[in-house]
């Protein structure tokens, strides 16, 4: 029986550049983290300085020499993503690992500076507009990978009416967050197929983390903050929380159009494997039109 994969398994990544949004905290910061370990440049993009700032410091603390760049995003607002892609497609001449990592969870009511929902907002139009925006550069560059981070609360709740894809109308915050969550691998899956229509080398993969024990969950309702005190013996920190994201990123025998998450009974936690998600994200119809309406909505034009 082969043993499970870990950060060791990680190969060489000097010479390789490597964009983590929401690098900060959490599973974001462990990826930057194990990619800096292994030689890659880092850009860690988060949308607080300040926080960015005490993330390069652990991770330097952590990896003496790590090459750390900072720069600042917020996918909450299309005019910051604009201007962040702007400035790594100035400062990078190839970018090997754009991991959309970063989002928001079980959030209030609210909007985006745009004025959509804002789960949907930050978790799935601010990615795509950053990809689409990045794809020249990605597309460039030998082998370059995409790897979406979702959930397995994907299959909650999650019917998407791509007309009303970024309203507020009757919110429900756990429906919105498995509406976001689907939509980043409906993205991901309509993402690789016009790679491979293009026959371009650049693949798009997805990725969970189980239930890890990060900071993404302090807007969950009271009456859930109870369950997941109870259940929290049995999640798992977020370094393990990053691993199937990190395997979709450097495993050489990964594949566009592949899915990574835990191996345990429901995925909650365990070893990076490959894993299926739900029949609706794979709806090739779905994908095409939220594909479509996410350009409608962010003003992107997509080179594939």
């Amino acid at each position: 029986m082969s043993r499970d994969w870990t950060t060791a398994d990680i190969p060489d990544q000097r010479g390789r550049t490597a964009v983590v949004t929401g690098a900060n905290t959490g599973l974001g910061l462990e990826t930057a983290a194990a990619l800096a370990a292994s030689g890659a440049e880092v850009v860690v993009a988060v949308r607080d300085r300040d926080k960015g700032d005490a993330a390069m410091t652990t991770i330097r603390t952590r990896h003496p020499g790590a090459d750390l760049i900072m720069q600042e995003l917020d996918l909450s607002d299309l005019s910051s993503v604009r201007s962040a892609a702007a400035s790594l497609l100035d400062a990078h001449e190839h970018i090997d690992l754009l991991i959309n990592n970063a989002g928001v969870m079980y959030t209030p009511k609210s909007t985006t500076a745009d004025g959509f929902e804002l789960q949907m907002g930050t978790n799935h139009l601010g990615h795509f507009a950053l990809t689409v925006l990045l794809l020249p550069r990605l597309l460039e560059t030998d082998g370059s990978r995409v790897v979406t981070v979702s959930s397995v609360g994907h299959r909650i709740r999650s019917k998407i009416d791509v007309d009303r894809l970024a309203t507020t109308e009757g919110y429900e915050r756990v429906a919105a967050y498995g509406r976001s969550k689907l939509a980043n691998l409906l993205f991901t899956y309509e993402l690789q197929r016009r790679l491979e229509s293009a026959g371009a080398s650049t693949a798009a993969l997805a990725a969970h983390p189980g239930v890890s024990d990060t900071e993404l969950t302090r807007y969950l309702p009271r009456f859930i903050q109870w369950g997941e005190i109870l259940v929290r013996p049995f999640t798992q920190d977020a370094e393990r929380g990053a691993l199937p994201t990190l395997r979709a990123a450097t495993d050489p025998d990964a594949k566009g159009g592949q899915y990574y998450g835990p191996d345990g009974i429901g995925e909650v936690r365990g070893a990076p494997r490959l894993v299926e998600s739900s029949d609706r994200s794979h709806d090739p119809e779905l994908q095409r039109r939220l594909w479509d309406r996410s350009v409608e909505l962010t003003g992107v034009t997509s080179p594939v």
